[in-house]
């Protein structure tokens, strides 16, 4: 039984074959394409878990490609480039992905992200309300669904894990680290970065206004809470 099936995206064919050989011995399916251009195409034909897509690449680049993907699959998405800033981080989550690699990286390191970025948080039955409805915002936890002013809004998987987990313990701060390793993984907990942009996202998703939320709030240097009406 197949562990997934990945998307290599990358311009560096030996990379596409090392990755290739390591990935398809771990159980995973792997298809591999040499740009953003290639990826799009290859999408719209098949079905992906996930796509591990380099930034820097000729074409559209691995940013635009992201938002592209994004733009219409929920699927997760793991950038992989040689820069280590804040900024960089932050533009290729801003850009949809679920995840971040620096080049170069371990194979345990790369398969301990994949499992991360397919993870699906879990949630115990009784924890929080299965559904909830504030006026312009309803919330239907089982079916996975959001809807906004009665149209229906998109998630990503790790933005819907991130609501859950807010909305099923409401009106109290979650600390970052918490929320990291609880819609991450036990191997995160320092990546604050992640969390900002991601509830960002959330915000311009489902506050009717972004800038002045009244649903997802933050409580400076210690984490984030859901405000739930009593």
């Amino acid at each position: 039984m197949s562990a997934g099936r990945i998307l290599v995206v990358d311009d560096d064919a030996q990379i596409r074959r090392v990755m290739r050989t390591t990935l398809s011995a771990h159980g995973y399916e792997v298809s591999d394409v040499r740009s953003g251009e290639e990826a799009l195409e290859k999408i719209r034909g098949e079905t992906y878990d996930l796509a591990l897509l380099d930034i820097s690449m000729p074409g559209i680049g691995g940013l635009e490609a992201c938002r592209s993907i994004r733009a219409g699959s929920d699927m997760a998405i793991i950038m992989l480039t040689v820069r280590n800033t804040e900024h960089d981080k932050v533009e290729a989550l801003d850009a949809g992905a679920d995840d971040y690699v620096v080049k170069p990286f371990s194979t345990p390191e790369l398969l301990a992200r994949i499992r991360a970025a397919l993870r699906r948080a879990p949630l115990a039955p009784d924890a929080g309300p299965q559904r909830v409805n504030l006026k312009e915002v309803d919330i239907d936890f089982p079916s996975r669904r959001v809807t906004v002013h009665g149209r229906e809004v998109r998630l990503t998987p790790k933005e819907f894990d991130l609501l859950r987990y807010l909305v099923s313990r409401p009106n109290r701060t979650i600390p970052h680290r918490e929320l990291l390793q609880a819609v991450w993984g036990p191997d995160y907990g320092d990546e604050l970065e992640y969390l900002r942009v991601f509830v960002n996202q959330l915000r311009k998703k489902i506050e009717p206004q972004p800038a002045k939320p009244k649903f997802l709030l933050t409580d400076p240097w210690v984490g984030y809470r859901f405000s739930l009406p009593e």
